[in-house]
């Protein structure tokens, strides 16, 4: 076993790294040990990642029983959920690249031999998993759990998205202040990432469909045993992985990330996955093309339907045997061959599972639809590509046109839909929004959940070269590439413009002749930049589109 860390450790050239690890209370005999980075992530601004300071130390203790020495450093993470709908939310997409640069910072400064991961929530974990292929060292992914569900609302357990809609419930009479205030306390009731199958859940889900977590460790909620349990058996692994010189790359490949985006789709996972499953590829220099996402979910069955897309939640899903049920299903469907943290091959993990057949998994012969949940759409609007989730939008919605209602930001859109500018059949325009424009490429979370919560989530319907929540339902197209502050041809539509969104056909078109089109081009002026300082000038500068992650494209 080779390990890097031992060049910086010999006497008598570097005592004095071992006197500055003394120092804090490393021995000799600690020294001598594989040196094991824990990447904690862990703060009391994020509920997914509260508890991982006690998740740490039981990757900590798998790490001392098994002869390896935990070091264990902060890590950056912010709150989606809090960071909705104002101006924070610009910030949340490039805390990822962050994560991913800081990681790789500390590990190569201090020669570590590997890495174990902790982080629960949606730019945390690629930014982790990028970490991971970047640094191409023994890596392993743990979570902190889904938290658990509030009391039933509307025929479902709530969650924090239940406020949204009440708040739009509150505006058109249909519960008071003291019933919005009962949600507040009662739809978020323990730590944990949120606990319907939005972006986070979704990661964590695709670490373990990748092979960088333990099996069936993706949705044990935040405040089970089990939690710890698979906590520790990660600190135990990550120190086999070191001993066997099994590397991130050599389990984050190209037919993985294929089972990922198959997992993805037949769960009906977040739309955000088409950004973060590329920038995890662009990491660890695979070539990924944004269609492989339509060609797999048009093949892939939707075997397991929860919130936002059913009543069921996360919680109830890892009951009926979560992703290694799932899993098993599409054995047939999946690479099985690929190694994985545990040692053994993804089919190796799976046999013991089996579907259970009930509302929350299916099976192959029984699915809840024939394809997956996830599309890809282009068109004159989106000649690049554009995302959508068609397991989230009513059948009845899988074809959908009107007129273009066009916003310039997500505030201004925001504000329209509030005070009822926005009318049943039209289609919500919202532009500069994307990687560069936003920048950072935002969520119109708040857009979709005040139009459901103001009755009209099956009669509007929005597009954007933003992105959305994995909570969202309702017609949406998000990713919109070219953006439109790269002169996309979104950036040209106006007030009444015909869109047609035809989600099976895979097609997002602006019925405006080519001439027009040209004549409003000669037009265009792009927009002075929203932010002229600090790190996002510098992301608007090096972001890439949409289509290839949104990384920041250093080498490009």
């Amino acid at each position: 076993m080779k390990l890097r860390s031992q060049e910086i450790l010999k006497r008598p050239e570097w005592s004095i790294n071992r006197a500055y690890y003394k120092s804090m209370g490393y021995s000799d005999r600690n020294l001598e040990r594989p040196m094991i980075a824990v990447a904690n992530a862990w703060s009391t601004v994020v509920p997914g990642h509260s508890n991982l300071r006690q998740v740490a130390e039981s990757v900590k203790a798998g790490i001392w029983s098994n002869g390896g020495t935990p070091v264990e450093f902060g890590v950056i993470g912010a709150c989606d959920g809090i960071a909705e709908g104002h101006e924070g939310m610009r910030y949340i997409l490039p805390t990822r690249d962050i994560i991913a640069h800081s990681i790789e910072l500390m590990v190569q400064a201090h020669r570590f031999d590997g890495i174990v991961l902790l982080g629960s929530c949606d730019k945390i974990v690629p930014g982790m998993l990028m970490a991971a292929a970047r640094l191409d060292l023994p890596a392993i992914l743990v979570n902190g759990g889904p938290m658990l569900g509030g009391p039933q609302i509307d025929g479902r357990t709530s969650d924090s998205t239940s406020i949204i809609e009440g708040v739009g419930r509150l505006r058109r009479g249909a519960i008071d202040m003291d019933e919005l205030v009962a949600m507040e306390d009662t739809c978020a009731p323990t730590c944990g990432s949120c606990s319907f199958l939005g972006t986070a859940n979704t990661m964590c889900c695709i670490a373990e469909a990748l092979g960088m977590s333990l099996t069936g460790s993706a949705m044990i909620p935040a405040t089970h045993a089990g939690r710890m349990q698979v906590a520790f058996a990660s600190g135990e692994a990550i120190v086999e992985l070191i001993r066997n010189e099994v590397s991130a790359r050599q389990i984050i490949t190209l037919k993985s990330l294929e089972n990922a985006v198959r997992l993805t789709a037949a769960i009906g996972g977040s739309t955000n996955a088409a950004l973060h499953i590329p920038a995890i590829a662009y990491e660890a220099d695979i070539g990924f093309d944004i269609d492989l996402f339509d060609r797999i979910s048009r093949s892939t069955p939707l075997v397991a339907k929860m919130n936002p897309a059913a009543s069921a939640n996360v919680i109830d899903f890892h009951r009926s045997g979560g992703v290694p049920a799932v899993m098993a299903e599409l054995l047939p469907l999946l690479n099985g061959d690929v190694p994985t943290v545990t040692g053994a091959s993804l089919a190796e993990n799976v046999a013991p599972y089996r579907s259970p057949d009930n509302e929350v998994i299916k099976t192959l012969q029984n699915p809840f639809s024939a394809f997956g949940g996830l599309a890809v759409l282009r068109g004159n609007l989106a000649p690049d590509s554009a995302i959508t989730k068609p397991a989230a939008i009513d059948p009845e919605m899988h074809t959908f046109s009107g007129p273009a209602r066009v916003f310039n930001s997500e505030q201004e859109a925001n504000e329209a839909i509030m005070q009822g500018q926005v009318s049943a059949g039209d289609v919500v325009v919202i532009r500069y929004e994307g990687p560069k424009g936003g920048p950072g490429m935002p969520e119109m979370f708040k857009a979709m959940k005040l139009l459901h919560g103001l009755g009209m989530g099956k009669t509007v319907a929005l597009v954007t070269d933003g992105r959305f929540s994995g909570t969202n339902n309702g017609c949406f197209v998000g990713h919109i590439s070219p953006e439109a502050m790269a002169g996309g041809p979104l950036a040209l539509v106006e007030n009444g413009d015909e869109i047609v969104i035809d989600i099976g056909a895979k097609e997002i078109s602006l019925r405006v002749d080519d001439a027009i089109l040209a004549k409003r081009r000669g037009r265009w002026q792009k927009p002075a930049p929203r932010v002229i300082s600090g790190y996002l000038k510098i992301y608007s500068r090096l972001a890439s589109s949409a289509a290839t992650g949104a990384v920041l494209a250093l080498d490009d």
